[in-house]
């Protein structure tokens, strides 16, 4: 069976391709290195599945694109499903999975990275001895013991990076409509309203799916809320942030601190080396002038434990359809995940 797999680099067709020949059947994986959408979806014409990424448009007009070209698979190399219409692939009769599960420390990591890199100025200070300038002026920083860090979401990814926070000596406060006994079992750690993490937070970290109720989540009448000066962790997805009212948090002094590893207009811009261009993204190059904001191009995923996780799920749905097996991570209608 032929899969078209959109939006590829390099590193996606190494693990893609050392998961294929270890899963039963016949599969022959075709890379595009350019991303689906309504413009590219006839490239997948005659193929019975599509693998796609987080950025890729898999809304109504591309969905009848390749159902018109006799596909009947989508397979996410992803958990969040936002970028796909799930009524119109129902009604299609075109089948979505996506990986449920991959290494959850990736991503908990790498918000421990970003906080570091803000509070400590690590950033900053490299490229400063970079230029022979060791002078420590403006890169004080705090410690992370005793302060109070929010988690909107407590997910896997959520509770881990609580259990890493628990190891710093932080107080942890918890929002998600679907409390864990894992996270309250966390000494320093409790459930509170959203209003209260908002308000007592020395650190928000986001960690729950795009939904239509959470759209924009953190806009201007959230960061109102903050402390003046809290750090602001998104790496989720970037439409939890309503990035205009962040740029106005940031210059009022609400968000002392911001460390993105998505952005809500990301598609055009992240996976790219853009290196020898102009952005035309004025809400992006503006986030980009702040010291004390630090972007990184959706690679909290990015480790080999991840990927490893993410291609083998990804080609074991795959296989599962070819079979005519019954779908493990098969999406039907959408649910609405309220946070």
């Amino acid at each position: 069976m032929k899969v078209a797999v959109f939006s590829t680099e390099p590193y996606d067709r190494q693990f893609l391709d050392a998961a294929n020949p270890s899963i039963p059947g016949d599969r022959e994986l075709v890379y595009f290195d350019t991303r689906l959408e309504p413009k590219t979806a006839c490239l997948a014409a005659d193929f019975p599945a599509v693998c796609v990424f987080v950025n890729d448009d898999v809304g109504a007009e591309t969905l009848n694109i390749l159902s018109e070209g006799k596909t009947r698979l989508v397979a996410l190399r992803s958990t969040g499903y936002n970028n796909v219409d799930l009524e119109t692939a129902v009604d299609l009769g075109i089948k979505v999975v996506r990986v449920t599960d991959y290494s959850p420390y990736a991503v908990a990591e790498h918000v421990v990275g970003l906080i570091q890199s803000l509070n400590r100025k690590i950033h900053r200070a490299y490229n400063r001895v970079r230029d022979d300038n060791f002078s420590l002026n403006g890169l004080l920083g705090f410690d992370l013991h005793d302060r109070t860090v929010g988690i909107i979401g407590t997910g896997r990814i959520g509770r881990i990076f609580a259990q890493i926070m628990h190891g710093f000596g932080c107080h942890l406060l918890g929002y998600d409509p679907y409390p864990h006994p894992e996270f309250e079992a966390l000494e320093n750690a409790r459930y509170v309203e959203f209003s209260e993490v908002l308000s007592q937070s020395d650190i928000i970290s986001l960690h729950c799916p795009l939904t239509e109720d959470n759209y924009h989540l953190i806009n201007s009448d959230a960061i109102a809320q903050f402390k003046p000066g809290t750090m602001l962790i998104n790496t989720s997805r970037g439409q939890l942030i309503d990035t205009k009212a962040a740029i106005a948090g940031i210059k009022s002094g609400q968000i002392g601190y911001l460390g993105i590893d998505v952005y809500e207009q990301e598609e055009t811009i992240f996976f790219r080396d853009l290196s020898d261009t102009i952005i035309q993204d004025d809400t992006f190059q503006l986030l980009q002038s702040f010291s004390n904001v630090l972007i990184t191009s959706h690679q909290g995923f990015f480790t080999r434990e991840a990927l490893t996780d993410i291609s083998r799920t990804t080609i074991e749905s795959i296989a599962a359809f070819q079979q005519r097996d019954p779908l493990k991570h098969e999406l039907t209608r959408p649910e609405k995940v309220p946070v």
